[in-house]
């Protein structure tokens, strides 16, 4: 749809806004049907990247920003701020060319990309939101996990958001799923995202479609900051990181290993950006003339002093991607050394990263528990969420209702048609 024909036939009013870890969308409601926005060209989804570019002085988003990033432009790429929100992170800050900003502000940057190109495709400034949140920010940690709300809401507002409602991302998707729905049906929401893992028991139907309170609906929700960035983060450590140095020996010291803090943190997307500076080269120096293999721990402090963590780390999670669709596929990194290639197995990545998969299997009991409800009474389990295109991972999440039927949703844009939905009813003019 044009600019101008939505400008002409809509009075908009809000907005609904999915803020990722990965990838981001905003939808409104159309004539009571929802619609996302193409927020970058014609694309609907945008990967929750910035970069400053420090060459042409301009701040990127997305697709141009990881584009930049890869093609060595000078300047900071940061991803996974989702995963930043309700950490002591949240108060750091970092250098960006001559100054220093807060993650808060550039959380705040990117909600207002994502406003103006909403407001450009639509045609009139957006006061009104529903963002995205999932059922825990921070495990474990109601403080934490209310703080993290509070800073979204702060980066928010902050950006012209006037009225700011927050909706759990399980029940946005549950409303998606609705609009198909054509008897009254006990649904299993499950979305697996790149942050977090959120699950919801909901009654859905023909009639309860537009109404404004479904509290009653909905009997359970349950989350864990489990998501695709820590599969990545699993897969990283287990495959990739040995090749530079992670369980390498200490010299003259068999028994003993390297500190494994430094390759973890290569390994985590939103702590990437701290280790490009000379303390952590220094640290990996030290760390070199320790190691057994120092040839390994080369890779690291080049990896470290050419600033490709964040390349790495993207194509970790191609490899990953790719291990849904074939039994094992090739990591050329010849950034790191001529010729350096891993060969990944979809075995190992699958027996790697079942911890990730039995805390996600374990919240779903949970919430079958808080619900009251066995898992024969599930009629149908909807799936959203990227990581859940990983076949292990959709395998153990339909194993735990074995009888409901399984519906998969738009894994990128269930969450934001689903809050454009919440959008519309609740801000109704």
């Amino acid at each position: 749809m044009s600019q101008a024909n939505i400008s002409a036939k809509l009075k908009i009013s809000a907005v609904g806004i999915d803020f990722g870890t990965s990838n981001s969308t905003v939808g409104f409601l159309n004539r009571g049907l929802p619609e996302l926005i193409e927020v970058e060209g014609d694309n609907f989804t945008i990967p929750s990247a910035v970069f400053y570019d420090f060459e042409e002085n301009q701040t990127l988003f997305g697709r141009r920003a990881i584009s930049a990033y890869v093609e060595h432009y000078e300047g900071r790429l940061l991803r996974s701020l989702k995963s930043i929100l309700g950490s002591p992170l949240i108060e750091e800050s970092t250098q960006i060319a001559n100054k220093r900003i807060s993650f808060k502000e550039i959380i705040g940057e990117f909600l207002l990309h994502l406003k103006t190109s909403a407001e450009t495709k639509l045609g009139k400034e957006i006061e009104n939101v529903v963002l995205g949140r999932p059922v825990r920010f921070v495990d474990q940690d109601d403080a934490a996990d209310l703080a993290a709300q509070e800073q979204l809401r702060s980066a928010a507002s902050a950006q012209g958001f006037k009225n700011i409602h927050f909706q759990y991302e399980p029940i946005a998707a549950a409303l998606d799923y609705e609009q198909s729905v054509n008897k009254e049906e006990l649904a299993l929401i499950v979305d697996i995202g790149g942050g977090t893992s959120d699950f919801s028991i909901v009654r859905v139907s023909p009639q309860r479609r537009g109404k404004d309170d479904r509290k009653s609906d909905i009997l359970a929700n349950s989350g864990v900051h489990v998501g695709g960035t820590d599969i990545d983060r699993r897969l990283s450590i287990s495959e990739v990181m040995p090749f530079l140095g992670y369980k390498s020996r200490i010299k003259n010291k068999p028994q003993m290993f390297l500190p494994s803090s430094p390759f973890y943190d290569l390994a985590t997307w939103h702590k990437i950006i701290f280790m490009y500076n000379n303390k952590t080269l220094t640290m990996l120096s030290e760390l070199r003339l320790l190691a057994a293999e120092p040839e390994k721990v080369d890779r690291m402090i080049k990896i470290v002093k050419q600033r490709n963590g964040h390349r790495l780390a993207g194509d970790i999670e191609a490899a990953k991607i790719a291990l849904s669709e074939q039994d094992q596929t090739p990591m050329q990194i010849d950034y790191v050394e001529e010729d350096l290639q891993i060969i990944l197995q979809r075995a190992k990545f699958e027996l790697a990263t079942a911890p990730e998969r039995d805390k996600i299997t374990g919240q779903i009991q949970q919430c079958l528990a808080d619900a009251a409800i066995m898992p024969s009474q599930i009629d149908t389990i909807f799936l959203t969420g990227g990581s859940t295109a990983i076949p292990s991972v959709f395998a153990a999440c339909k194993n735990t209702v074995p009888a409901a039927r399984v519906v998969t949703g738009n894994r990128l844009g269930s969450v934001g048609t689903g809050l454009a939905i919440d959008a519309g009813v609740r801000f109704a003019s």
